[in-house]
């Protein structure tokens, strides 16, 4: 299996997209926050076959991630979900739970509605496994698992995918405001 691999250095804050071309939306989404705020990006995405999902747990160390996690002091992860019965709903995990709180609030004023508490998160959507990369810098990090509609304006798989506005602002003054905060300590 090939996977394409694109690895911008910024900021201290850096946006992953572990499965491009499986969870649609979320390369095109953090990448157009990346471009905004000037964080570190890091994408990957299958160019060829059918789309497979790797868990996050199970990615193989490489290069580009292991530059991406010795450069970002803190990562926000981008994935899709499909659940029927949360069709607007953005299940925010990961491990730093302050800066999850932080980008929560910055996702308030969009059509979805952000779920900050655990309990509440479905547990394969938790985000909180020691080897998933977004808890492997040095802050952890906060993960993101969007509904389709918050990840692309165009779901037919011939259309490009084109992130939703008032998700890339809100995910991006999120980011801002943790650059403000220098991050939340994990």
């Amino acid at each position: 299996m090939t996977f394409l691999t694109t690895l911008h250095l910024g900021g201290p804050i850096g946006l992953l997209a572990l499965h491009g071309a499986v969870e649609g939306g979320t390369a095109e989404l953090a990448r157009e926050v990346a471009t905004r705020t000037g964080a570190t990006l890091l994408t990957f995405t299958q160019p060829t076959g059918p789309p497979r999902h790797i868990p996050s747990s199970r990615m193989s160390p490489c290069t580009p991630l292991t530059a991406f996690l010795t450069h970002a002091t803190l990562a926000i992860s981008l994935h899709g979900h499909n659940r029927r019965s949360a069709p607007r709903t953005i299940y925010v995990g990961g491990s730093n739970r302050p800066a999850a709180r932080v980008l929560a609030a910055a996702l308030t004023g969009s059509p979805f509605t952000p779920v900050t508490t655990l309990s509440d998160i479905p547990h394969p959507l938790r985000g909180l496994h020691p080897d998933n990369p977004v808890n492997r810098t040095r802050d952890g990090g906060v993960q993101l698992e969007l509904p389709v509609q918050a990840r692309t304006t165009h779901p037919v798989p011939t259309d490009p995918e084109v992130p939703p506005g008032e998700v890339v602002e809100g995910i991006a003054a999120g980011v801002r405001r943790l650059l403000e905060g220098q991050g939340a300590p994990g």
